[in-house]
């Protein structure tokens, strides 16, 4: 076995940089400027008015406005002879970071260039400001001037980044957010547009306005999505048969439901659950370590850090991206929608600890519900190999795993702990608890067969992988504590481990005969605490290293 594999790596994000800046002026001589640069193109409206005209589509320019244009973009840049139009047009290189980045790295996009729409700013008159001044600075004297410059661009990239996270911000009265999660938990009901109206205190024709503003679809559409994603879950669930399936989900009959999926998938329903998915978005780094396990990368990972599994027979995620937890409803939609995601796997518990509901994501593609807390690991990658069609790999690497997991049993057997009674402390800032059934417990109770506390052996026997930690206090440690303690210590949220003197000073701590015979082991929290299948197997090796293995 490889006992000491460092799994976890950081992505890193693009380097931006400057490449021309030029200074327009529409004349009546010369009233159209076309526009086609294979750079990211930023427009900042200095004076007059006009517009910009992209595929069929015209955009208002007036003093103050800024537009992006993705690279490779053809435009036109038409001033209003009245009152001519300055601007100025910036292009941005945008580079991947390729040196000093550790093997298994993966490198990030750049959110601004990974979009292929068109942001208009209608009014950022700072925005402009920075851009008229490194104009105006664009070759500079002395190399003070220069690093000016280059603070000075990357505050506008900042604004600009800052801006296209603002877009998805849900601008509207709190009672246009009541009418869309109404329709969102009762889209299996004959519903009207005036119904939601109401709920929005607008009218029927302003109702439809504002609701297009806010998810980006007409009224009929979201409906549409809603019905044909939920149908899509029952069918990945195998609920019933597609009569029942259609009068689950609001159609009056199979024939209307294949009428209405058909329209909007292409295919008909009677396939569907055999489909092979490409574009699956995951809710957590454990569940994009599934998928990468079976050979599927995560199109987007719902995740509180930009951290993935990083294993060594492995490549590093090519295209994964990540939206952060704390990122508002809405945004996370708008962004599962921009990466065109078929397939969303996620835990209820996950959803509602971070203020998210399956009706706010059905609208984008069908939700996989996987317990975290219900079922073990073993269990969730069998569902999650079931759902994307790769049940076979799936059962293969539980296969192999089993075998290792013999393998290390009889090293572990045959060491110095075999009939040691092994307790797990994990230190919290705020609590102390004792593991169970679940991370590293599962290792040392279930693959090595090791004994555990009888008070931790006794829920693990009620209510097996469901079992994660009990919370004790420091005056119950001589009720948990085995013949060998493994400690695994959480940093407060400025990094400090000082919470643990309050215990590793204690009487109740000195007086354990583990303290005592310095049968304590100081395990590292990224190394032991993650709980996905290949996170699992890791430790299983790092477990026969710790106990005298080879």
């Amino acid at each position: 076995m490889n006992n000491v594999i460092p799994e976890w790596a950081e992505s890193h994000f693009p380097l931006y940089s400057a490449g021309s800046i030029q200074s327009m002026y529409g004349t009546s001589n010369l009233p159209r400027v076309q526009i086609h640069e294979n750079l990211t193109v930023l427009l900042a409206v200095a004076a007059g008015k006009g517009s910009l005209e992209v595929n069929n589509l015209t955009y208002e320019l007036t003093e103050g406005s800024v537009i992006l244009l993705p690279a490779n973009t053809h435009a036109s840049l038409i001033t209003n002879l009245q009152q001519p139009l300055h601007a100025y047009k910036l292009t941005i290189w945008i580079q991947e970071q390729t040196q000093a980045i550790p093997g298994g790295a993966m490198i990030r996009k750049s959110e601004m260039a990974s979009s292929s729409n068109i942001l208009l700013f209608p009014y950022e008159p700072t925005i402009v400001s920075s851009v008229k001044e490194l104009y105006l600075h664009r070759l500079p004297d002395r190399e003070t001037r220069h690093v000016q410059n280059q603070m000075l661009f990357h505050q506008i990239i900042l604004q600009l980044l800052e801006q296209q996270e603002a877009r998805y911000t849900v601008n509207e009265q709190p009672s246009m957010e009541r009418s869309i999660s109404y329709l969102e938990n009762h889209f299996s009901e004959k519903i009207t547009r005036e119904h939601l109206a109401a709920i929005a205190g607008v009218s029927s024709s302003h109702y439809s306005t504002l609701f297009k503003q806010v998810t980006g679809f007409s009224q009929s559409e979201y409906l549409s999505r809603l019905r044909v994603h939920s149908a899509k879950e029952l069918l990945l669930n195998g609920s019933g048969t597609l009569r029942e399936i259609a009068l689950k989900v609001g159609y009056k009959d199979e024939f209307y439901l294949s009428r209405r999926f058909k329209l909007q998938t292409g295919a008909s329903p009677s396939g569907y659950s055999r489909s092979s998915f490409q574009r699956v978005a995951v809710m957590l780094t454990p569940y994009a370590s599934h998928l990468l396990l079976l050979g599927l990368e995560p199109a987007v990972t719902i995740s509180e850090s930009s951290e993935y599994l990083n294993l060594s027979d492995q490549e590093p995620p090519q295209s994964m991206k990540f939206i952060n937890t704390n990122s508002s409803a809405e945004q996370i939609r708008s962004l599962l929608l921009d990466a065109n995601v078929e397939l969303i796997i996620a835990a209820k518990e996950h959803l509602e600890e971070y203020g998210l509901k399956s009706g706010q994501l059905r609208a984008v593609a069908p939700i996989m519900e996987i317990s975290w807390n219900e079922i073990g690991w073993k269990d969730q990658l069998r569902l999650i190999g079931r759902a994307i069609q790769r049940s076979e790999r799936a059962e293969q690497w539980l296969k192999d795993f089993e075998q290792e997991e013999l393998e290390a049993r009889e090293i572990v057997q045959h060491s110095t702990v075999a009939n040691d009674i092994i307790t797990i402390l994990v230190i919290k800032p705020e609590e102390l608890l004792v593991y169970g059934a679940r991370n590293v417990g599962y290792v040392m109770y279930q693959s090595l067969g090791l004994r555990a506390p009888t008070l931790i052996d006794n829920e693990i026997k009620r209510l097996g992988d469901q079992f994660h930690s009990i919370s004790i206090g420091v005056s119950d440690l001589a009720d948990y504590a085995g013949d060998r303690i493994l400690v695994i210590v959480f940093p407060d949220a400025k990094g400090s481990t000082a919470h643990t003197e309050a215990i590793f000073q204690s009487p109740y701590w000195s007086q354990l005969p583990a303290v005592q015979q310095k049968k304590v082991h100081i395990l590292d929290l990224d190394d032991w605490v993650p709980y996905n299948p290949a996170s699992i197997r890791l430790q299983l090796g790092r477990a026969v290293a710790l106990f005298g293995g080879k």
